[in-house]
């Protein structure tokens, strides 16, 4: 689905950093699309004992992906449930509040801001993909204050983005995701998937959208959307007699903790682009292979995606957006206090039994032990 370029763009952004728990390098590039519409957060110092990296991969236009990378891990922070040590709760509602953020005069001036051109059918202006980097977007004041205008009355944005977040304080790792963006942990070299590919044909995601008033044709809600979760698409968020979380498409993340070990390896963040291309376990296979010789590992992602690339459009595998951020662990582990390790909209996940079986199989894989916050 989309444009396809006669040549693509290999040029890549990439990055590397590190602090006393973690050192990470990331990557993405535009490839055979004719727009960059992925977007990625990397924070290793969300705060000084918690990390925070996040891709987002838009769909229909780049700035809901945009916005998600400046403001998301803002609206972690916000949360009172957060300074609590309940980070799975925080990061619940982050997620939700995106589609508020976005409504009204406020919403529309904000994702204005982040483009550089009019859509000739939305009449949204976008632009090239931004990335946050370093300090930026921390600490800014963040009232969201209703503002009057024009636009008082928008909606949100027809198009949307997927939303995969993980999110490290000491030896407790939490993943939200919404879409079909994955988290995959490398444990003495097995990948476990740590989300869920939100696809309308799953039976909790297909009872859903048929109760809400949508249907499923050819794979996709309402014959379009081929996500049954995402941020942004208000287009399926229109029935005033559901919640947010019933609606023909949520923004409501299936959210998972992890206890780390010894035994953790690296996590990797990557949008579907990457997952069309490699199983899992491929993938972390691949970086094991590499880490023997290089040690920039934002040189590792990049490879990633030259690997992934198609040689021509001709089957569509190859062709997408491709962001991916590698997180390697440093083997400092902590031992979480009973507070950071407790919250009501998470669960925490034994990955010791088994191991990834499979890219479509993201909740076996971690035994099943996916909690939605519905």
């Amino acid at each position: 689905m989309g444009i396809y370029l006669s040549t693509p763009k290999t040029e890549k952004f990439s990055e590397d950093g590190e602090n006393d728990r973690v050192r990470y390098g990331l990557s993405s590039m535009q490839g055979w699309r004719a727009a960059m519409e992925d977007a990625h957060a990397a924070y290793p110092d969300l705060d000084e004992s918690t990390s925070f990296f996040g891709v987002y991969d838009g769909h229909g236009g780049k700035v809901v992906a945009k916005f998600c990378a400046k403001y998301l891990h803002q609206q972690v922070l916000k949360h009172e449930a957060y300074a609590t040590g309940d980070i799975g709760a925080s990061v619940h509602r982050a997620f939700f509040r995106m589609d508020e953020m976005m409504r009204g005069q406020r919403g529309w001036r904000e994702l204005a801001i982040l483009g550089d051109k009019i859509d000739k059918f939305t009449g949204m202006i976008e632009g090239l993909i931004w990335s946050p980097k370093g300090g930026e977007g921390i600490d800014q004041d963040d009232d969201w204050a209703i503002e009057e205008g024009p636009h008082s009355d928008f909606s949100g944005p027809t198009f949307g983005s997927t939303a995969c977040v993980a999110i490290l304080r000491n030896n407790q790792l939490v993943v939200a995701n919404a879409g079909d963006s994955r988290c995959v942990i490398s444990r003495k070299g097995q990948a476990y998937n740590l989300s869920r590919d939100h696809k309308p044909d799953l039976e909790a995601e297909k009872e859903r959208i048929l109760k809400a008033g949508g249907f499923i044709h050819a794979g996709r809600v309402n014959g379009s959307l081929n996500l049954s979760r995402a941020i942004g698409d208000m287009e399926f968020k229109k029935n005033k007699l559901l919640p947010a979380e019933k609606q023909t498409v949520s923004a409501n993340p299936d959210i998972n903790t992890v206890e780390l070990c010894d035994y953790d390896d690296f996590l990797v963040l990557a949008c579907d682009g990457i997952w069309d291309c490699m199983s899992s376990q491929m993938l972390v296979d691949f970086i094991h292979e590499q880490l023997r010789s290089e040690t920039k590992l934002s040189v590792i992602c990049e490879r990633i995606l030259d690997r992934c690339l198609a040689p021509s459009t001709a089957t569509g595998e190859g062709c997408d957006n491709m962001t991916m951020i590698l997180v390697q662990f440093k083997k400092s582990i902590k031992s979480a206090s009973p507070a950071e390790l407790q919250s009501s909209h998470s669960k925490s996940v034994d990955i010791k039994s088994k191991p990834e079986g499979g890219q479509e199989k993201a909740v076996a894989a971690i035994g099943g032990a996916t909690k939605s916050s519905t």
